[in-house]
């Protein structure tokens, strides 16, 4: 794991600048201590990142529980609400021992890159209103309809109009639109000059200018107000740090609605990360597939921790993972050292953390919103037929006007619906014929329709082929294959390679050796009756 330090080390400093306001957030719109957002984030990194089968999904607390953890909070009460988030993680363990984590391979591939794209979307729209050092809301507060009374729409149109009317903090301002400047220089220019380029990411010198520019400014003109820097608390002394832990009061073991809400974490908390773990696995650009009973087991341990000391429920979180992928982690390692940061940095350094503007990183999360939802993706997904552009895009103006969970599950809905339209009943969507004489030869028919239903068996299929091996793909039965299915066999055609499995494509054109671009040939395939 150590070896790709030099990837890793860059690239947990900047999730560590994205994770910190998002974990005070969080915190903040859940109704729950700053410090308990923290607490999550820093297990969400060492404990979740060390036991997950992940390389480069990262966990902390999550936007798309805090309304839940709101309103429990207010009925149980904070200290009977942690023996909830502890039973949940329990949950989550029987969860994985009974794997369930198959489930998020039953979520179409547009429905999953329409979460990802409403989910830059929204993080565009959200810090649009922190360049101008004047939204009250809490960063990771995602959901359509604000906390300060606002939605998203409206504080971006107070943000316009302070704009425009010049009643916005002119420091806020300018060091964010500076911040922009030195990510997209580092980003496009100087990381291709020099290797102290690429070990010094852009962020941390963009965070580092900012905290200078603070300093700086602080009794002039430029000034920037606390309401418009990061609030880590600041522990007097050792045995304060120490009274910002909560425990939980177990002497509501009874209590039927902290089971209820228990429960309630399980299946949200499993669902979100399951559909994030499938969101990453796609971002991946080595294509690892990540063990999802093991990242169930490794949720539920850190839940369990993060409600035993105080902490708020925790998932795999997508915009810290794409955070991290676009900063070039390869291992694990990232995403404990970014948990180790939190910790560190909260115990010696709080006070400096303080300086640091909030829409400087506004500024490195406008960067990973862009990346998540480029023009290019709607292009793309247009591309593909109106069967993957409705449920796409169903599911990102869910995520964008109401929220994130909602938004996945109404484009579920359509996917299914699209599908059932297009598609009708085939129980044996997959044939496989062992020919083996020596070396393995093995032939895989796919039946005339393969949809994202088949997704999970035709991954293992392939998954379980052993070295080695000469593979038969039979496809001239096939009419209709789903676009899942072809991203499947694409992304297996890279792990062949490393594998020694050569491939062998039948179609009614003829054979192919080892296709190059699976998604290429049936897109220039011609239509069969």
């Amino acid at each position: 794991m150590f070896k790709t330090i030099k990837n890793d080390l860059p690239a947990s400093i900047v999730v560590f600048f994205v994770a910190l306001p998002l974990c005070l957030g969080i915190a903040l719109a859940s109704g729950a201590p700053l410090f308990s957002g923290l607490i999550s984030g820093i297990i969400g990194g060492v404990v979740v990142g060390a036991l997950s089968g992940s390389k480069i999904g990262v966990s902390g607390p999550a936007a798309g529980l805090a309304a839940i953890v709101l309103v429990s909070i207010n009925s149980l009460g904070y200290e009977k609400f942690l023996v909830a988030v502890v039973i949940g993680g329990i949950i989550q363990i029987l969860f994985g021992a009974l794997r369930l984590g198959i489930i998020g391979y039953y979520f179409p591939s547009s429905v999953i890159k329409g979460m990802l794209t409403g989910i830059g979307i929204i993080i565009i729209l959200k810090e649009i209103p922190y360049f101008f050092g004047m939204d009250k809301n809490p960063q990771g507060d995602f959901a359509f309809l604000q906390l300060d009374g606002e939605n998203t729409i409206s504080g971006l149109l107070n943000a316009i109009n302070a704009l425009l009317s010049g009643n916005i903090s002119i420091g806020s301002t300018f060091i964010a639109l500076v911040a922009i400047g030195i990510l997209i220089l580092w980003s496009n220019v100087l990381s291709k000059k020099g290797r102290i380029f690429q070990l010094v990411q852009g962020p941390l010198v963009a965070v580092l200018i900012g905290i200078i520019f603070y300093i700086l400014t602080k009794d002039g003109t430029f000034n920037i107000i606390k309401d418009n820097l990061v609030s880590v608390p600041v522990p007097e002394n050792f045995n304060s740090f120490l009274g910002q832990f909560s425990f939980p009061n177990f002497e509501a073991i009874g209590n039927s609605e902290v089971w209820v809400t228990g429960f309630t974490i399980a299946l949200v908390a499993s669902l979100e990360t399951l559909l994030c773990v499938e969101a990453t696995d796609k971002l991946d650009p080595h294509k690892n597939v990540t063990p999802t009973n093991r990242e169930l087991f490794a949720q539920g341990t850190g839940n369990i921790l993060s409600g035993l000391i105080g902490g708020l429920p925790i998932t795999q979180v997508i915009v810290r993972s794409s955070a991290n992928i676009q900063s070039g982690g390869v291992s694990k390692l990232s995403a404990i050292m970014h948990g180790f940061f939190l910790l560190i940095s909260v115990i010696l350094i709080p006070k400096l953390l303080n300086m640091i503007p909030l829409s400087v990183l506004a500024a490195v999360l406008f960067i990973v919103g862009y990346k998540l939802a480029k023009p290019s993706t709607f292009k793309k997904m247009f591309s593909l037929g109106w069967k993957q552009w409705i449920p796409f895009m169903v599911t990102v103006l869910g995520i964008v006007f109401i929220d994130l969970l909602w938004g996945i599950g109404l484009g579920l809905v359509v996917g299914i619906v699209v599908i059932l339209i297009k598609s009708y009943q085939n129980s044996h969507f997959l044939h496989i014929e062992d020919k083996s004489n020596g070396k393995h030869k093995i032939k895989m028919t796919l039946a005339e329709e393969v949809t994202f239903f088949n997704k999970g068996a035709i991954l293992k299929e392939l998954d379980s082929l052993p070295i080695d091996t000469d593979l038969e793909l039979d496809v001239r039965k096939t009419r209709y294959l789903d676009n899942d299915i072809i991203e499947i066999l694409d992304d297996f055609a890279l792990k062949a390679k490393e594998r020694n499995i050569d491939i062998h494509l039948v179609s009614e054109r003829g054979t192919v050796e080892n296709p190059s671009s699976f998604i290429e040939f049936f897109k220039l395939r011609p239509k069969t009756a």
